[in-house]
């Protein structure tokens, strides 16, 4: 691969969409966010020189390189498979983790697995995403160990430890004279309709959006409800003039045609990030590394 270094994670993602032909359906069967199947699989094309799928806002496709790519990629996951059984027998198994992901985690979600593999190489990490409420509830019955979780949620039988703060940008049709500015006022979105993921889906986002505005002096329109990054984004870049929002992190993955993502100012939106735990439950070794690894993303 011309000293290309390309990870089995990578493969098996690209695999998966290969399949599916579907960030979002890929993403659940990998059980992970959609933002981290679409960074790694960017990441490989990158690695390899080529583009392995045609996107579109609508559609994902094989390129003439995937399709002879694909093979290749079952072959090495097949061969890697293997190599692992030869060894299972001898291999201990360290303690698992289930922990509860949250939507639009983007590029922090890989600088938290690298920096908990270093504090507790030895410990397993299953990532389950799932509504918030879900997984909170999964949390209390003992189903998950922690959740990633953003604003503030019902807290029985729970511990909150935050972890970082997000910003929260704008995102605008590339061709909106708003674009234009590298910092755009919240005043400056009232003539626009918001789409929005409901409270039922994102309570904390949705009452952050609306404080904002009306800091700045107005009622937002709603527009359609926001829903999945994907469709919303391709809408934005080219149906009728709109604004959303999304939290840097995710926006960092996201560079989409026809859109532009903008700071915000006056005020300038920021959400915290936590980690919910049981608070009837001793808090294992591997919660404080992955604690520890969680604020390391707010460093880094």
């Amino acid at each position: 691969m011309n000293g290309a270094f390309v990870e089995l994670r990578q493969l098996r993602y690209f695999v998966t969409v290969a399949e599916e032909l579907h960030f979002g359906r890929a993403a659940e069967r990998l059980h992970i966010g959609q933002p981290a199947v679409s960074q790694q699989v960017r990441r490989l094309e990158r690695e390899l020189g080529v583009t392995l799928f045609g996107r579109t806002t609508r559609s994902v496709s094989l390129t003439e390189a995937g399709q002879r790519f694909l093979p290749h990629a079952r072959a090495v996951l097949a061969a890697a498979d293997r190599a692992g059984d030869s060894v299972a027998e001898f291999r201990s198994s360290g303690p698992l983790v289930r922990l509860g992901t949250s939507e639009g985690l983007g590029d922090r979600l890989d600088v938290l697995l690298g920096a908990f593999a270093r504090r507790a190489p030895a410990a397993q990490l299953e990532l389950v995403h799932a509504p918030t409420l879900q997984r909170l509830q999964r949390v209390r019955d003992g189903t998950l160990d922690a959740t990633i979780v953003r604003g503030s949620w019902p807290g029985a039988g729970l511990d909150f430890t935050p972890l970082w703060t997000d910003e929260v940008l704008v995102a605008l049709p590339a061709s909106h004279p708003l674009a234009a500015s590298e910092v755009v006022a919240f005043a400056d979105l009232a003539a626009l309709p918001a789409r929005l993921s409901p409270p039922s889906r994102n309570r904390p986002l949705y009452e952050l959006v609306f404080a904002c505005c009306r800091e700045a002096g107005f009622e937002p329109v709603l527009g359609k409800d926001f829903t999945t990054a994907q469709d919303t984004l391709g809408t934005l870049g080219f149906g009728r003039p709109h604004w959303t929002v999304f939290y840097r992190a995710h926006a960092n993955l996201l560079p989409v045609p026809g859109v532009v993502f903008r700071a915000l100012r006056d005020p300038s939106p920021r959400m915290p990030t936590y980690l919910a735990t049981p608070a009837d439950r001793r808090v294992t070794p591997e919660l404080v590394a992955l604690v520890e690894a969680a604020r390391e993303t707010e460093a880094g």
